[in-house]
């Protein structure tokens, strides 16, 4: 595969990453705790290491903490020194319980200020949850810190699942694989034989069928279709079953869904692509592809093992020699179609 395509051509993951839907989150938890739990940290340095005036300090406080699960003091060795505090009890059970195996003690801890532990399960309660750490100090003397804990179901129980951007990401595959690629050479499968007929079909699938979402394997010859009626389940086709002539007598007929972002003039184009890219070269070859046609989306797996997932436009602008190299450029395109 060409080894000009680095990260340098592809779209850096924007605001649909999970890594920053993460730091969002954090981020919003952490705007809304600073301010009380600073406060209760204030309030227990004058009182530390009192344990009975902390445990009622930290009963009284714990509704101003929105969220707040679980509260309790631990001191600088990670020794627990208050009660465990939830909004409707207080557990006495874990009283000087040792915390340095817990995953937030794994960082570095706050000297001032808060720090927001990542998700974890928690041993007390056995949910996910995330800790934030206040240090506790008097004098500029790190006294020990305040816990709190929110549960991640409480966090999210009012969030919602943000819409996916599209995004073209690459991904490098086994090393093994990259390593031996040029000792293969591409084996012609039943499905290559036929492949015209089988890209018709599934073009038909999609146009006619309710079909949403495909992979095409093309080396083992076999194909999994998810449809609208049913995009909890997927279903697999072998070969055989994709050259049925009566293959259509099996799925409803369903014009092509509104919610595509893509046309079907599209698709075929894709579809179009896929047999050159498979077909271009007898070492460095299309492996599997898939098209979704509600997101816009196309995946890629190539002989090497290396990996696509790109929009359709981004695909249907790309020749052959953006794939392969120099030695494609010039050859002949086909015309994009209008989404």
């Amino acid at each position: 595969m060409n080894d000009e395509i680095t990260t340098a051509n592809i779209q850096m993951p924007n605001q649909n990453t999970v890594n920053i839907r993460t730091l969002a989150k954090k981020e919003e938890l952490a705007k809304r705790i600073k301010k009380p739990l600073a406060e209760v940290a204030e309030m227990c340095s004058e009182i530390w290491p009192d344990q009975q005036g902390i445990d009622q300090l930290l009963q009284h406080e714990i509704g101003a903490i929105p969220d707040c699960s679980l509260l309790y003091a631990w001191n600088v060795d990670g020794n627990v020194i208050s009660c465990m505090i939830l909004p409707d009890r207080v557990d006495e059970s874990w009283m000087g319980k040792d915390l340095n195996n817990r995953p937030f003690l794994s960082k570095h801890l706050p000297y001032m200020g808060i720090m927001l532990s990542s998700v974890y399960r928690s041993d007390y309660d056995g949910r996910e949850c995330i800790t934030a750490l206040q240090a506790v100090n008097r004098d500029n003397e790190l006294l020990g810190f305040i816990a709190a804990d929110f549960s991640v179901n409480d966090l999210l129980h009012d969030s919602s699942l943000p819409v996916s951007v599209p995004q073209w990401n690459q991904y490098r595959g086994d090393p093994a694989i990259r390593g031996t690629l040029f000792l293969q050479e591409r084996y012609t499968s039943q499905l290559d034989e036929h492949i015209d007929e089988v890209l018709a079909r599934f073009e038909t699938l999609f146009a006619e069928h309710g079909v949403f979402h495909a992979k095409i394997h093309f080396s083992s010859g076999r194909c999994s279709l998810w449809l609208m009626e049913d995009p909890y389940s997927y279903r697999i086709l072998t070969i055989e079953e994709i050259l049925d002539p009566d293959l259509s007598l099996a799925y409803p007929w369903r014009s092509y869904t509104s919610k595509a972002t893509i046309s079907i003039e599209q698709v075929r184009a894709c579809f179009e692509q896929f047999k050159c890219l498979r077909f271009a070269d007898e070492t460095i070859y299309l492996r599997s592809s898939s098209i979704n046609i509600i997101n816009g989306m196309v995946g890629l797996t190539f002989s090497c093992d290396g990996s696509h997932y790109m929009p359709v436009n981004d695909f249907l602008e790309k020749d052959q020699a953006f794939w392969f190299g120099e030695a494609f450029k010039g050859l002949p395109q086909e015309v994009q179609p209008e989404g």
